[in-house]
């Protein structure tokens, strides 16, 4: 049984990491005593499940584990965090702050892989707040970084910026599959980053708990988990479908003698790009852990995986990339919809009111101020966004990554437009120049995702060079606010 798997060349972790997000769901009831806690730790770690998952917003995760680092030793231990800051601006004080506070609450010196997670793509803070933690790893406070629920699009784009992630923490499921899409295996395998997979059971869904049983009501049920993957259940085809799924599962466990939950884990964890599966605790209540080692003895037969992908044909495909339950609908998240709080995100950038009808934005990169021209400029309905490169600060965004340069560019141009009130569906042309004529299929290919079924007006030419030894394809942008 190989307990073990690889997450980088120097850390080892626990195939089947212990996840403390519940943490928070128990304190719903009253505050937990760290130190007593801490002792429960304890049969996880003798067990051989040393890896554990925490955040900054998983109640006393953080410190139920320092307090156990009190007790016993941590070398046999790997500790993962998250940051997951508010939306908006970020500072690289900020960014300190919060990994220093992660460190004292967990009694450490290093965070063996701080995680990183954005809402909100469209303001390149986000980008901002890697190249710091980065830097935190430069000088020792991290050992490695990943970033949770990071779409491929955006990961790309991080990885191909020199930030040097490892994993990608993301939900994954036999009903959810999309981490499972080309577009992430095809960055994963490029970049070598492996993925960290959570809600493998759904909250307790894909357990014989709810075999045959009526479809429950959202406002009965019990846990966040619960509240979450019941909308990840009706986004999918309804209970009905999610049933039938539950029974080919059913009679697969029965003949080899372990839980429903025991082959929806190992059949995620036989995707080559997952480093580990994470299963909640709930600390002193249940940590079945001796079927969660099950896991890692089961093997399920091609005949068994074709019997699978059979009933998972049943299932509507859950829309978009890893991630966008939190940044799109439908918002599949505890709380559901979550536009009012997309809405209260800072614009990307600040307005600038010349006269009554005309207003623009600067990105505030340093070739705005040496020739004197506006990221972005709207005059009465009109927005023109000027030609826009992979440039933040002094950053080339996306490196040689054709494709990462191009996504970042229409984030740029979108976060432009929607800081003047507009959005992308206003765009009523586009203007692509490209460096090296063998990009074009690439760069239309994503145009085509990015403006699907706005359908502007689009041109698009090869030109001798760009201003800029490293830039790949420069796009501007026209728009018009319909009233």
């Amino acid at each position: 049984m190989n307990i073990q798997s690889k997450l980088s060349s120097e850390l080892k972790i626990s195939r089947i990491i212990t996840g403390l997000w519940q943490i928070a769901d128990m304190e719903r009831e009253g505050d937990l005593d760290p130190k007593i806690y801490a002792k429960k730790i304890i049969p996880y770690v003798q067990a051989g499940l040393t890896t554990f998952d925490m955040a900054d917003h998983y109640g006393s995760s953080e410190l139920i584990i320092g307090e156990y680092c009190n007790i016993s030793s941590k070398s046999n231990l790997q500790l993962f965090s998250k940051w997951v800051p508010k939306p908006g601006k970020v500072k690289r004080k900020s960014v300190r702050e919060a990994v220093e506070l992660a460190l004292e609450r967990m009694n450490q010196t290093s965070i063996d892989l701080m995680q990183y997670h954005t809402w909100y793509y469209l303001d390149p803070s986000w980008l901002d707040a890697l190249f710091y933690l980065n830097e935190l790893k430069d000088e020792g406070l991290i050992n490695h970084i990943g970033v949770t629920n990071f779409d491929s699009a955006h990961l790309r784009i991080a990885c191909a910026s020199g930030i040097p992630i490892i994993s990608n923490q993301i939900s994954h499921s036999l009903i959810d599959q999309r981490a499972s899409s080309q577009n992430m295996t095809n960055v994963c395998n490029k970049y070598g980053v492996k993925l960290l997979a959570y809600g493998v059971v759904m909250g307790g869904f894909l357990t014989k708990k709810w075999l045959n049983k009526k479809e429950p009501e959202m406002e009965k049920l019990r846990t966040w988990s619960e509240m979450k993957y019941k909308r990840f259940i009706d986004a999918s085809g309804g209970w009905s479908a999610y049933q039938n799924l539950l029974k080919v599962l059913n009679q697969i466990a029965n003949y080899h003698h372990v839980s429903i939950a025991n082959i929806c884990s190992r059949y995620i964890l036989d995707n080559p790009l997952v480093a580990g599966i994470i299963i909640g605790a709930r600390l002193g209540q249940s940590n079945h852990i001796d079927d969660n080692l099950n896991i890692l003895k089961t093997k399920i037969s091609i005949d068994e995986i074709n019997i699978i992908k059979t009933a998972q044909k049943k299932l509507k495909a859950i829309p978009g990339d890893c991630g966008d339950e939190y940044r799109k609908r439908p918002y599949l998240t505890a709380s559901g919809d979550l536009s009012h709080h997309i809405q209260k995100i800072p614009k990307p950038y600040n307005i600038n009111v010349i006269t009554k009808d005309r207003k623009q934005i600067s990105s505030n990169t340093k070739w705005e101020a040496y020739a004197s021209y506006s990221r972005a400029v709207k005059l009465k309905n009109r927005i023109l966004v000027s030609g826009t490169t992979a440039t933040h600060d002094d950053h080339v965004i996306g490196g040689s990554d054709v494709k990462a340069q191009t996504y970042f560019i229409i984030d740029k141009i979108e976060a432009s437009i929607k800081s003047l009130g507009g959005s992308l569906k206003d765009v009523i042309r586009t203007r692509v120049f490209i460096k090296n004529l063998s990009d074009w299929e690439l760069i239309a290919k994503i145009h085509g995702e990015r403006f699907k079924n706005i359908m502007p007006t689009n041109t698009l030419v090869q030109v001798a060079g760009l201003i800029g030894d490293d830039y790949l394809v420069e796009i501007e942008a026209e728009a018009v606010i319909e009233k």
